[in-house]
């Protein structure tokens, strides 16, 4: 191809395509456009690729040109894109539209949050097992979330891109742990996780403790499976003689429990958690039924559900306790996770968002209360 016929087939496409995407009357029709021509064979894709086998001067000549092309037809896309965002949202927004003068349905007015329901589910179940519900303040201070865990001043989980810090480092209440070996005070944060509850519950009772610590908790993450703010449930046993065998049998009996099965296998890997030794993650098996997990069995494969360990001798010992004398182990999970892997829900985004829909769909009655007896799940 000549320069000159090589110009003019460039210019057409330009002065073909520039209308029509200026002109698509639905995002349909846009995405066939963009996928004509800045797609893996689009013809804009097939000029660029051209330019490989170009000698330098006609590189330089005809590269910016193409580039030219490129970038007027991806920024008319993502105009004509955002202008037929916005008529479709007005067009749903006007059919979803509520007479707030109606008066309310009390049958369907309102259910309890899967997260709440969740909640239950795993208070009942640990109540069953002896552990109470323990709670602690979600702005925390340095040495109860990272050093009173374990967890160097070096570890990456304290930098700012995984931690939420306080402006105001002040201590937010009057425990001998609110200041730092100088005497300032101790950095300010919103919680990474609930194991500092497991802390303060360690230095205000004595042994034997069985706790389980649900709540929120927040971290610098957001995708369809991280949200900033989640929710966390931790459990934490301290007594004499406690072994790797305790921990193994009570997360049998909770997960047996929380998913209704009797079919639950568990498998323990080795794993690292600065806060126990040894460390453990626990995969539980599922099955395939319609191309599904379904947690149960394990000619499926295996599912990482939680963390766990035997709790690190310095941590018993930053609470005043003697190593020695007192064990003990720990486990973690998501709630929200939970709720996802019992109930079906695939994006924990929706979680959070306050659709009425997605409510109405996912909730529970408010009579739909979790008991051992008649079961926990709906």
């Amino acid at each position: 191809m000549s320069d000159q016929d090589w110009s003019i087939n460039l210019a057409k496409y330009e002065s073909d395509y520039l209308p029509r995407i200026i002109g698509a009357v639905s995002l349909t029709e846009l995405e066939g456009l963009r996928v004509e021509l800045l797609g893996k064979n689009g013809w804009i894709t097939l000029f660029l690729k051209t330019l490989g086998g170009m000698s330098p001067d006609d590189r330089v000549l005809k590269g910016p040109r193409i580039q030219h092309l490129r970038e007027a037809v991806a920024g008319a896309i993502a105009t004509r894109k955002a202008a037929l965002e916005a008529v479709a949202l007005d067009a749903r927004l006007a059919g979803e539209r509520l007479d707030m003068t109606l008066p309310v349905d009390a049958a369907t007015a309102g259910t309890i949050h899967p997260v709440s329901q969740v909640m239950d589910e795993l208070a009942e179940i640990f109540a069953d097992l002896g552990f109470a519900v323990a709670t602690g303040p979600e702005i925390e201070d340095d040495w109860h979330n990272f050093t009173a865990l374990n967890i160097p001043a070096s570890h990456p989980a304290r930098a700012m891109h995984d931690t939420f810090y306080m402006a105001d480092n002040r201590a937010q209440d009057g425990d001998r742990n609110s200041a730092n070996a100088t005497g300032e005070p101790r950095k300010m944060l919103l919680r990474t996780h609930t194991s500092p509850v497991q802390i303060r519950t360690m230095l205000k009772q004595k042994p034997p403790i069985r706790i389980i610590a649900p709540g929120r908790t927040y971290r610098s993450d957001s995708d369809a499976t991280h949200t900033p703010m989640f929710h966390q449930v931790e459990g934490l046993v301290i007594d004499k003689g406690i072994t790797l065998g305790h921990l193994k049998w009570t997360l049998e009996t909770f997960l047996k429990a929380f998913f209704e099965r009797d079919d639950i296998v568990l498998r323990l890997r080795p794993s690292y958690f600065p806060f126990t030794e040894p460390s453990a993650e626990v995969d539980v098996g599922y099955t395939l039924e319609k191309s599904k997990r379904v947690i149960g069995g394990s000619g499926g494969g295996w599912m990482e559900v939680l963390g766990s360990g035997m709790v690190h001798p310095k941590v018993i010992a930053a609470c005043g306790l003697d190593p020695d004398e007192w064990q003990g182990f720990a486990f973690g999970c998501g709630i929200d996770r939970l709720a996802m892997l019992k109930y079906g829900m695939d994006d924990l985004r929706a979680f959070f968002d306050g659709d009425i829909r997605w409510l109405k769909h996912y909730g529970f009655s408010a009579l739909d209360v979790p008991t051992l007896s008649g079961g926990v799940g709906a």
